[in-house]
């Protein structure tokens, strides 16, 4: 599932659980949208902002910025109400360029909970192949609350201004500033719900939700791509809708089992795991970065400035604007968690080199590459959004002394990510919203039998034991792996043959005759041909820290 990290946002990933006995709660009944008729949509022009926004970020890939559209869907807050109050949820469509009537339209999630889709769709339209851009409109949209979505939730913008207290390890001092903060942060979003959102926003709701999508498209079948949790809303919604599923892929599986407290356990294992395999790769590129020449030494040189920052936060003033930003120890673990959800050159150089300057004295760069603002705030609209959902799919365990423990164990052998990842989710101790029970993955009559799955073997953010488990519930599935590879959702990240395997699905309805088929992972990156530890100072330092583990977005 997708771990937003941005920039100075705290940990967690879309994931958290309360563990396999949750997860066996009976499923609502069927079509509990059945008594909701969306209207049509009306597709239009987008916002200027919006195109722009699409054209910086896509059209070096294909120019969807010229024939992207724009439409909104008015549904029910409470489906259980379908004649009361309701929302608005943004639509885009990127229509296909073919001759005459598209094969279909593709509705796709790009995770979170909490990752906006408007801009997802265009993404997944210019990354497709040309014979897929003729056949397939790809739908894309802001789930409730999210992004252009009315009403948007955001709860305290200023949450993540930098420096923010150590996570800690478990120790008195962190778990009772942590404790506090979290409980603040759950109080601020009961203030900001003036609707009543937080109520309705959980799984079930985008369920119905993209059920109303189906209607008002006018099709007769949903076709569907979803990555990270975008994998667990499209199996929720093969659940209780079976018979109008049209294909299916989902790319980087949750595990249903573990939703959503032993998710994050999990994730914090892999993440370690994936972490230090990328001080190996600094270790072995050291004639560049000169940060050490074995794993061991590059990853004692991150905790050793770790532990530096919580005491002694590096601070740095743009001269042009003015703004302040800063590194802790906070900030440096949840950019650089980005290298563990993909193998990425701009990545893991970009963040290398800025390891590499702090070393050699130039904290300008260090600032711009792990740096976030000081004061000023910023859009915790996804933020809110994942602990909506999250917080209330499930019953969290309500015993600080259990997640004191649990994190303590997996710490012990974990520690890059264990107790960020906790905080990150702390507020849901605390959340205001009364917490339901989760779909009951797969259990069902007339399941869908023609689901493709795609996975790695070493995804840190939807662990691969997860993936085993929702091929196990989505009887008649179809699972790809990409044996050995990090890469968090790996449908058009550089394979070849995934692609292959997508492609066939979509335009001819082909899928691996054997429930399991393997592909060879991807090489790792190597250093720019120039790279030396200054190469991303300035703008460029400032670009590589904004990018995202490319999870989703």
């Amino acid at each position: 599932m997708k771990r937003i990290v941005v920039v100075a946002a705290v940990a967690g990933l879309g994931l958290t659980g309360l563990g396999a006995t949750s997860a066996q709660a009976a499923s609502p009944s069927a079509g509990p949208a059945g008594g909701f008729n969306p209207a049509a949509l009306s597709w239009h022009t987008c916002p200027a902002d919006f195109v722009k926004t699409v054209h910086d970020l896509y059209d070096a890939l294909y120019p969807v910025s010229k024939i992207v559209q724009c439409a909104e869907l008015s549904v029910p807050m409470d489906y259980a109400k379908p004649q009361g109050k309701k929302i608005t949820l943004q639509l885009t469509r990127t229509p296909h360029t073919g001759k005459g009537e598209a094969k279909g339209d593709i509705v796709v999630n790009p995770g979170g909970p909490g990752g906006g889709g408007a801009l997802f769709g265009p993404r997944v339209f210019a990354q497709n192949s040309a014979p897929m851009r003729d056949a397939y409109n790809v739908i894309g949209f802001d789930p409730r609350g999210v992004g252009m979505s009315v009403p948007a939730l955001t709860c305290d913008p200023n949450y993540t201004n930098a420096p923010r207290p150590d996570y800690g390890t478990g120790d008195r001092k962190s778990v009772a500033t942590w404790l506090k903060l979290s409980k603040g942060y759950a109080e601020a979003c009961a203030k900001a719900d003036a609707t009543g959102l937080l109520n309705h926003i959980k799984t079930i709701d985008s369920v119905n939700d993209m059920e109303s999508i189906r209607r008002a498209l006018g099709s007769k079948k949903l076709d569907y791509y979803g990555a990270s949790y975008g994998t667990y809303l499209g199996s929720a919604y093969a659940t209780v809708y079976p018979k109008t599923v049209g294909k299916m892929v989902l790319d980087g599986n949750v595990g249903p089992s573990d939703a959503w407290y032993d998710a994050n356990l999990n994730q914090d294992i892999q993440f370690d795991i994936n972490i230090d395999y990328y001080f190996g790769w600094i270790a072995k590129y050291d004639s560049v970065y000169h940060l050490g020449t074995t794993q061991k030494q590059v990853r004692s040189y991150f905790y050793d400035l770790r532990a530096k920052l919580k005491n002694k936060p590096v601070y740095y003033t743009d001269p042009d604007s003015g703004q302040t930003i800063a590194v802790g120890p906070d900030e440096l673990t949840d950019v650089i968690l980005n290298a563990g959800y993909r193998r990425s050159q701009a990545v893991w150089h970009g963040y290398a080199a800025g390891l590499s300057a702090y070393k050699s004295g130039d904290t300008a760069t260090f600032a711009q590459t792990f740096g976030a603002q000081t004061t000023g705030g910023a859009d915790d609209n996804g933020y809110a959004v994942y602990l909506g959902v999250q917080c209330t799919d499930v019953q969290w365990p309500l015993s600080w002394k259990k997640w004191q423990r649990d994190n303590e164990r997996i710490n012990s052998k974990h520690p890059f990510e264990t107790w960020g990842n906790a905080w990150y989710n702390a507020p849901c101790l605390f959340w205001p919203a009364k917490a339901g029970k989760p779909v009951n993955i797969g259990h069902t009559r007339d399941l869908p039998r023609n689901i493709l799955m795609f996975q790695s073997t070493a995804d840190a953010a939807t662990p691969y034991a997860g993936a085993l488990d929702m091929h196990r519930r989505l009887k008649g599935s179809r699972l790809v792996v990409q044996d050995g590879d990090r890469t968090h959702c790996i449908v058009h990240r550089g394979s070849a043959q995934v692609d292959a395997y997508f492609d066939a699905y979509f335009l001819r309805g082909e899928r691996p005759e054997q429930s399991t088929v393997h592909v060879p992972q991807l090489g790792d990156p190597t250093p720019p041909s120039s790279a030396s530890a200054k190469t991303l100072s300035g703008a460029g330092s400032q670009q590589a820290a904004r990018l995202k583990a490319d999870v989703i977005r």
